[in-house]
């Protein structure tokens, strides 16, 4: 992080949306954006926005399976294919 230009207060990006934007799609550094000296926002790229919210998705996946783990819902693994197979190939 290079807090002289990453660090920016709400003022600074009201002026130079444009300049702040530029920035964070050149360079893939998320721009802090503070208000009364407090850290209040952050401005990211849509490249790596969409790359965080693709992360979460798997991240709330594993969850819900150690989840199931910890409940026991569980299915040995011949079942659990002979499902899909039921469900997705009936008709190959």
């Amino acid at each position: 992080m290079n807090a002289k230009e990453d660090i920016r207060p709400i003022s600074y990006v009201k002026a130079h949306t444009a300049d702040a934007i530029k920035q964070v799609n050149n360079t893939h550094r998320p721009i802090y954006i503070t208000q009364n000296g407090e850290a209040t926002g952050v401005l990211i790229d849509a490249e790596s926005y969409d790359n965080i919210q693709k992360t979460m998705g798997i991240l709330k996946i594993l969850a819900q399976g150690e989840k199931d783990i910890e409940s026991g819902k569980l299915i040995e693994q011949p079942e659990f294919f002979s499902a899909l197979e039921k469900k997705y190939f009936k008709n190959a």
